[in-house]
């Protein structure tokens, strides 16, 4: 493939994996390119990422096709050089056979010295020896049964102790540089293993599964742990947005400015023809969050309680409660914590957790009402995240119209898609006939719920 093709086909999939990238910043890659070595990969590899990638966030997918269309290496690769390195202690390990052994203490050595060019070199050799699967036909590459068989995080211990850290900060600070080290092997080996496939499949098929949705793109109902590690650092901006949004008040003018009126009616004989006006003051309401935590959106449960996290300090009052069949408090979770990690793990252990039976959203309606009569105010503003399938129960949609109408401003983030509203035990269109309700399945659609609000 001719470097020009390649060129238009890598940013061609940049795009289909959701980076937006203009044709003038292909064009601004392409003149990138010539103003550096394209031998040299990293080199390459740096030019493109200033030229279109514009956010942190995306810089994972595009290092996994950059990786696609411009490997490290063809076929078997470049195999580790002469031995060089450090002396270290080698722990853990449960393969035992010699060149397991051997392998393992090359690692350790490269580990411990920071040579990142030999540590890519040995995940490719290591992938090549104890990642092939077996089986006729083409080959398949597994970088996770190549990492079980090396177990590299084991060696950790021995590591540490080569280094002799002279005192708890310095031993921190060396098991932080082990572990990048050892992280950065287990993406050089997963990379190899992709570029493989690719050779045997084609560029293009590999591409479709191998680059992960952007932050702004995964599915909240189908965020893994680092996804929502990632979606914690979005969401802040998101949320001083969202809380300015809801703060402007209902209507363009403040009060009657009567100095300034009386200034304007002179060019006009005296009579008042325009009046002038002080400009609202925008002021901090208070937040009620209802958030639903069924195992049905577990993972959307976490996210919204992220969102609840970083809207704490964007109100002047922040009330939460989730809920499956009953609303609970967990308002002190977050405000004890400075860490949404920490405040989630106290409310798991004290039995608030994302588990449980059929939600019943109608009695969580009915009880708040009962329980809670005075928490909805005109300076309020309420919103509702879940999906809104009651389980075939009484909606209580009365009860959620009273809520809706004492509350200054009433949302319902739905991580549904719409076309799912209505289906099975759904109560969607009638919750969406009283309140706004809104399909928020990612950070993409957040953001345009937010700027809709202005």
């Amino acid at each position: 493939m001719a470097i020009v093709d390649r060129h238009i086909a890598f940013l061609g999939a940049l795009r289909a994996a959701g980076l937006p990238v203009s044709l003038a910043e292909g064009l601004d890659a392409a003149h990138a390119m010539v103003a550096v070595d394209i031998g040299e990969r990293e080199s390459l590899r740096a030019a493109y990422a200033a030229t279109v990638v514009k956010r942190q966030a995306h810089r994972e997918a595009f290092d996994s096709l950059f990786d696609l269309w411009f490997p490290r290496a063809v076929g078997e690769g470049v195999q580790p050089g002469p031995e060089r390195g450090s002396e270290v202690e080698v722990t853990g390990g449960v393969d035992k056979s010699p060149r397991v052994v051997e392998t393992r203490r090359r690692l350790a050595e490269l580990v411990f010295d920071g040579d990142l060019a030999g540590l890519d070199q040995l995940a490719m050799a290591a992938l090549a020896e104890f990642g092939r699967l077996p089986g006729d036909g083409p080959a398949r590459w597994s970088p996770a049964t190549a990492l079980d068989t090396l177990t590299p995080r084991t060696l950790m211990a021995g590591l540490v102790r080569t280094a002799a850290p002279t005192d708890a900060i310095d031993e921190r600070d060396t098991r932080r540089r082990f572990t990048e080290r050892i992280a950065r092997f287990q993406r050089a080996m997963r990379a190899d293993a992709q570029r493989r496939i690719a050779e045997e499949k084609g560029v293009e098929e590999t591409a479709r599964w191998v680059a992960r949705p952007t932050v702004d793109r995964v599915d909240f109902l189908a965020a893994t742990t680092d996804d929502l590690a990632n979606l914690r650092r979005e969401v802040y901006p998101l949320a001083r947005r969202l809380a300015t949004r809801m703060s402007r008040r209902r209507g363009k003018r403040g009060q009657l400015d009567f100095r300034r009126t009386i200034r304007l009616s002179l060019a006009t004989g005296g009579v008042p023809i325009r009046t002038r006006h002080r400009p609202r003051r925008p002021h901090k309401p208070e937040l009620v969050v209802l958030c639903d935590i069924s195992s049905s959106v577990s993972s959307f449960a976490r996210f919204t309680l992220l969102l609840v996290y970083a809207l704490r300090e964007q109100f002047s009052r922040v009330r939460a409660f989730a809920f499956v069949d009953s609303p609970i408090e967990v308002t002190r979770y977050f405000a004890a914590s400075d860490d949404v990690r920490a405040a989630l793990a106290r409310m798991e252990a004290d039995g608030v957790r994302f588990l449980g039976g059929g939600t019943n959203y109608g009695k969580v309606f009915v009880d708040l009402a009962a329980k809670h009569p005075t928490l909805i105010g005109p300076n309020t503003a309420l919103l509702i995240l879940g999906d809104a399938r009651a389980n075939y129960l009484s909606p209580e949609t009365g009860v959620l119209s009273d809520l809706a109408a004492k509350a200054r401003h009433a949302h319902w983030l739905n991580p549904e898609p719409t076309a799912r509203w209505g289906t099975g035990d759904s109560a969607a269109p009638a919750y969406a006939e009283i309140i706004e309700m809104v399909e928020c399945r990612n950070l993409a659609q957040l953001a345009r719920f937010v700027e809709r609000l202005a």
